[in-house]
């Protein structure tokens, strides 16, 4: 009888109350740990960080319990960090920028960092507001971080046995890779840019199933208070689509989404000027990322040009290669060296020259805030006319299709 007993007790421990096959074992890891991924980008991330939804209290509820359970994160603590990340965001001050940490600095260390400011009690006061404050928070899940991860633990092995404490492990693990090391490292070094924020931000696919569609990290950078980061009908976002599933059931409320550029079937009139200028401020980014486009395609064959007079000895230019990616570089970054290349580049291209120019002063239509409307309306109204005005083909289709922003 005690033998017995021993052995059902043995079998228990090595399997617990769930014996599973090893591909159910497999099937099982990768569901517990979509459910964090979801808890983080639907709850953390995308309510309470951004307020681009509001959730049921029965999912907040959940989704507290949940990351309680298997993260220990302290919803203030990751609110405010990830608040502070966009205010300073590719600055000696952002908590956890590739650009400042290096990305293999944040690969490896994206946890310390996060740890790191934490403890930063300006930071949480600054932007940690608005966060849940109940008794349970007060509490449980602030006060007894690494406690609700113990409790995991035990719930693991009485689930799965033995088996249980690589599933556990695994679990702890996953948001310190996939958040802390994918989204907030290689989410701003390498990828596709949507849109031409002043950040690194990139967006990496296809792996939204794995990170709840956090990679589409510059779609999020350029509308940060949306609550869908898919941009391109390429795109998938199922975090967006869990969400769009719960509002259906009534457990949660869209605030905002990224607006949807529509474009009249004329250009704009004269009455209607305030309103492009509205639409383009707004798609600002965009409007920028397909200026880049148009430039690259235009610039192309100019500076193709330039080179076989260079060798021809025709003109001098000793630095063509350099003074290229002078040229697509953000103005404000650029040193004295890079300027005086440049002044030699456009002493021999007027169109480069022109499109050089042209950038800049679009880009100042959303950077003077302390003009008036008036002005604003003014200076694109002039900008449209000298893109019109100009012998460069592309710029003018490019000006046209603005004046028919909506």
């Amino acid at each position: 009888m005690n033998e017995s007993v021993a052995s059902s007790l043995l079998g228990f421990a090595q399997t617990g109350v769930i014996d599973l096959p090893w591909w159910g074992v497999i099937v099982a890891i990768l569901a517990l740990t979509h459910i964090t991924i979801a808890a983080v980008t639907i709850f953390l991330h995308r309510a309470q960080a951004h307020r681009a939804l509001d959730l049921h209290p029965i999912v907040s509820h959940f989704f507290r319990a949940w990351l309680w359970l298997t993260t220990g994160m302290v919803t203030k603590e990751w609110v405010a960090i990830h608040r502070k990340h966009h205010a300073k965001c590719e600055t000696v001050e952002d908590p956890h920028s590739p650009v400042i940490h290096g990305h293999w600095g944040v690969l490896r260390f994206g946890v310390d960092l996060y740890r790191k400011e934490a403890k930063n009690a300006e930071t949480m006061t600054r932007y940690g507001h608005g966060t849940p404050d109940d008794w349970m928070e007060r509490n449980v899940y602030a006060r007894y971080t690494w406690q609700g991860m113990g409790v995991s633990l035990l719930i693991f092995l009485a689930l799965f046995g033995v088996i249980g404490l690589t599933m556990w492990c695994i679990q702890l693990i996953w948001i310190p890779v996939t958040a802390a090391g994918i989204i907030n490292g290689t989410g701003h070094h390498w990828g596709y840019r949507n849109h031409h924020t002043e950040d690194a931000s990139t967006n990496i696919v296809p792996i939204g199933i794995i990170i709840g569609g956090e990679e589409l990290h510059n779609n999020h950078h350029a509308y940060g208070a949306s609550a869908k980061f898919s941009n391109r009908w390429y795109e998938f976002d199922i975090g967006w689509l869990y969400i769009r599933v719960m509002q259906m059931l009534g457990l949660a409320t869209v605030r905002k989404v990224a607006p949807t550029l529509k474009l009249r079937e004329s250009a704009v009139v004269e009455s209607d000027s305030h309103a492009t200028l509205e639409a383009i401020i707004t798609h600002r980014y965009r409007v920028m990322q397909d200026y880049a486009r148009m430039v690259k395609t235009t610039a192309k064959s100019e500076f193709q040009s330039l080179k076989l007079r260079a060798e021809r000895g025709e003109i001098h230019l000793p630095d063509l290669r350099q003074t290229l990616k002078d040229f697509r570089a953000d103005a404000s970054t650029l040193a004295d060296v890079q300027r005086a290349r440049l002044a030699a580049l456009f002493a021999h291209s007027e169109a480069l020259k022109k499109l050089y120019q042209m950038k800049q002063e679009l880009s100042a239509l959303w950077g003077r805030s302390t003009e008036s409307r008036d002005q604003l309306i003014a200076r694109w109204k002039a900008w449209r006319a000298s893109a019109e005005g100009s012998n460069i083909a592309p710029l003018q289709a490019f000006s046209l299709r603005l004046a028919r922003y909506a």
